[in-house]
């Protein structure tokens, strides 16, 4: 594998201008098929390791970019900068534009000029994604809207900063979708953190960090994934990739799904870190995790022993494949756990809208619903179920069931209690669950054993068409092995009732002999 390239190399001595420490004897950036660019282990590596250390100023947000400064923090909330990713998708852009007075000129050569994500296919390929996560999650409509509304107007209206013969070249919406797209990919979750010697003031951010506290850094992540640094303990903690994302996409579209999460509130927390996001991600596997040191750098080392040749691994959770194709362009096969079998993500999961739920529920009682719904949007604030390759029902979908079937006294006592019901399980309950099921499975175009026998045959499918039809085998897998597993559930308590009434009975015409 080949890690001698001119962007690389060009790339690894800007970071040593910028005073990151690079150690070129264990590592090198190559090209991986499947993953885009990548680092690799050049020799044996053992755990513990240092691979590299980056300057926390080296960061790219709209903290460290000048650009938020010289438009004006009134013009700049006057316009909608100041929410999401759109302004930071301005400074990437209006930095990348500056050449080599930007003090990230050597950073923008070596990100992706070019990405295989849903945002970027055609409507065909686009369908074959239909019934999946990916569909209603491209935001590619509100991104284009933001575009036009927000980042468009306010670069028209400085001549001085954009110049005008520039912005038909240079702040384009092709350009503003590849930023957008490097943010989703690639962007970290970093808190503010104080400059040395300040004190705390009674203007200081909620939630900024130093040297003692925890710092959130997001690569991903969505979404793009969060990774926890913590400066007490020196250690990252990867969980599920939310932070950059829920802060970023989403929120650039004008959404924001994590308002009861202060540690992702803010978009200036978002931030490119030079290569920290060249690590690529894979399932259950990590070979290297990013420390946070008390001189103000970001440090990664190796957790485990690397051979050399080896892609070295810095996974931020452990993402489905509906997130993975819309982030990066890729999906994650290996061998799947029992109640599932075949090949697939083992950290796939299946969204169920809550209505799904109320729908079938409605079959079987004659209640009025409404407000129970309102009641329950307030109280549990689930309207989204997620279902996983365990294939096991989560208890908030039961305890919605449940809710919508009780008895007007016992709805109004569950009112009086503030407790939404318990999640337990029942023949109605059952048939309510195996209902949703199955309605969700009709929201796809093929059935499993059709996506089955296209992927047999893969080589007849595009890139894009091959992915489209991993993703959405493995949500109708979960669907359909959580359908059977409740189906054979209750067979067997039905069977088990059944025997029971007839040993009753038989021994009551015994008594009557």
């Amino acid at each position: 594998m080949d890690t001698n390239t001119p962007k690389g190399n060009v790339f690894i001595q800007w970071l040593k201008s910028q005073r990151a420490a690079v150690d070129e004897t264990a590592m090198g950036i190559a090209d991986i098929p499947g993953y885009g660019r990548g680092i690799v282990a050049l020799r044996d590596l053992p755990k513990e390791h240092t691979l590299f250390t980056i300057p926390r100023n080296l960061v790219l947000s709209m903290r460290t970019s000048s650009l938020p400064q010289k438009f004006g923090q009134a013009a700049w909330k006057k316009f909608g900068l100041h929410q999401g990713w759109i302004g930071l998708i301005l400074c990437m852009l209006w930095e990348e534009a500056q050449g080599v007075s930007s003090k990230w000129h050597g950073f923008f050569p070596i990100l992706p000029d070019g990405f295989d994500t849903p945002m970027f296919w055609d409507d065909a390929d686009l369908e074959e994604l239909k019934g999946t996560a990916v569909v209603d999650k491209i935001g590619k409509d509100d991104a284009e809207n933001n575009f036009k509304t927000k980042l468009l107007p306010a670069v028209e209206s400085r001549p001085d900063l954009f110049p005008p013969d520039t912005v038909a070249t240079t702040y384009t919406l092709e350009r503003h979708h590849l930023m957008g797209s490097r943010i989703l990919s690639r962007s970290f979750h970093v808190l503010r953190w104080k400059a040395y010697g300040e004190q705390p003031d009674e203007e200081a951010e909620i939630g900024e960090a130093d040297a003692s506290s925890v710092l959130n850094v997001d690569v991903a992540a969505s979404e793009s994934s969060v990774m926890d640094i913590d400066a007490s303990n020196d250690e990252v903690e990867n969980t599920t990739a939310e932070a950059a994302d829920s802060a970023g996409h989403e929120a650039e579209n004008g959404k924001d799904d994590d308002d009861d999460d202060d540690r992702y509130e803010d978009p200036a927390d978002v931030a490119m870190v030079p290569m920290a996001d060249m690590l690529n991600g894979r399932f259950n596997t990590e070979t290297a995790r990013l420390f946070y040191d008390d001189e103000h750098v970001l440090r990664m080392m190796t957790v485990h022993e690397i051979k050399a040749g080896e892609q070295i691994w810095n996974t931020y959770g452990d993402p489905p494949n509906s997130d993975l194709l819309r982030r990066y362009g890729f999906i994650d096969v290996t061998k799947l756990e029992s109640p599932l079998s075949g090949a697939g993500n083992p950290a796939d999961i299946v969204e169920i809208p809550a209505n799904l739920v109320v729908e079938a529920a409605t079959k079987h009682t004659t209640s009025k619903t409404q407000d129970r719904v309102d009641w329950w949007l307030e109280e549990a604030e689930d309207d989204v179920f997620v279902v996983g390759t365990d294939c096991e029902l989560p208890p908030e979908m039961v305890s919605l069931a449940r809710l919508l079937l009780q008895p007007k006294a016992e709805w109004e006592k569950t009112k009086a209690k503030g407790k939404v019901p318990k999640p337990t399980m029942d023949t109605t309950i059952a048939a309510i669950a195996m209902d949703v099921l199955q309605s969700r499975l009709k929201e796809y175009p093929t059935s499993v054993e059709e996506d089955e026998r296209l992927l047999a045959d893969e080589s007849q499918l595009g890139f894009n068409r091959k992915m489209a039809v991993t993703v959405r085998l493995g949500e109708k897998r979960i669907l359909a092995g959580t359908l059977r597993e409740l189906q054979i559930k209750f067979s067997k308590e039905a069977s088990k009732r059944k025997r029971g009434t007839d040993g009753a009975a038989g021994k009551g015409k015994k008594a009557r002999q």
